[in-house]
């Protein structure tokens, strides 16, 4: 296979693109009654951390016959989450904060300055595509939402569940580089999960740009070769500057 000297740069979805912490706050209310000075943002992490150690301990569990794993992923979270916080619920009760998870789930729109950057980073001649974890009908109805889907070509969209590998398993990335012909050496990933999108996009000879934004800590030795907190930080890396 013939690879180009093209650079590819791909972003994760949820939590990069647009704000994953929306949906979930405004669930932990509706349910759950809780109060404005509950501490979201730190609950958003540990909701993340939590779904991504479940997910790794299943087997392709996005793939599109394992629905079960997925509901107990995305159930479990919920209970192991809130534990943290001295509140303790039943799966039942996680199974019902899930559904009207789901509900948001589509209610969403761009961080501020993605959709800029994705188009020069287009202009530029550089390929852009997404890279994310999820059964696949689930996140491309976010990608629709998001109005990606007119944004970056099908070609260039990647989403765990109907590849068969799910990040941070380097197979994926390596995956990418022979469908779009782009080395590893000149690929980049935009991405805030620590576990799924640093360790795996490194892991892959990738480039990385760890979007900390919610100033997460470094679970592992790895070092990203950029940590940024904001699209502005992610155009003055990324973008050749104008002549």
């Amino acid at each position: 296979m013939d690879y180009t000297q093209e650079t590819g740069v791909f972003f994760d979805l949820d939590d990069t693109l647009y704000d994953h912490l929306t949906p979930l706050r405004d669930t932990l209310q509706h349910i759950l009654g809780l109060g404005h000075d509950f501490p979201y943002d730190q609950a958003y992490q540990r909701f993340r951390y939590y779904s991504d150690m479940l997910s790794a301990q299943q087997t392709n569990p996005f793939a599109a016959n394992n629905k079960d794993a997925q509901v107990y992923i995305r159930t479990k979270r919920y209970v192991l989450m809130l534990q943290e916080f001295d509140i303790e619920i039943t799966l039942e009760q996680g199974h019902l904060l899930q559904e009207d998870y789901m509900g948001r789930q589509y209610d969403i729109s761009l961080f501020e300055g993605a959709e800029d950057v994705i188009r020069q980073l287009q202009q530029q001649g550089r390929m852009v595509g997404i890279l994310t974890n999820g059964a696949e009908e689930h996140q491309r109805k976010k990608i629709q939402a998001l109005a990606l889907d007119k944004l970056i070509p099908a070609e260039q969209i990647f989403i765990t569940g109907a590849v068969g590998w799910d990040k941070p398993n380097v197979r994926i990335f390596e995956h990418i580089n022979q469908q779009t012909h782009v080395l590893a050496k000149n690929s980049y990933y935009v991405g805030d999960s620590w576990r799924n999108d640093v360790i795996g996009a490194l892991g892959a000879g990738w480039h990385v740009l760890w979007f900390n934004h919610r100033q997460a800590e470094p679970e592992s030795h790895h070092t990203p070769q950029y940590v940024v907190r904001q699209y502005e930080e992610i155009a003055r890396i990324l973008l050749t500057p104008k002549s």
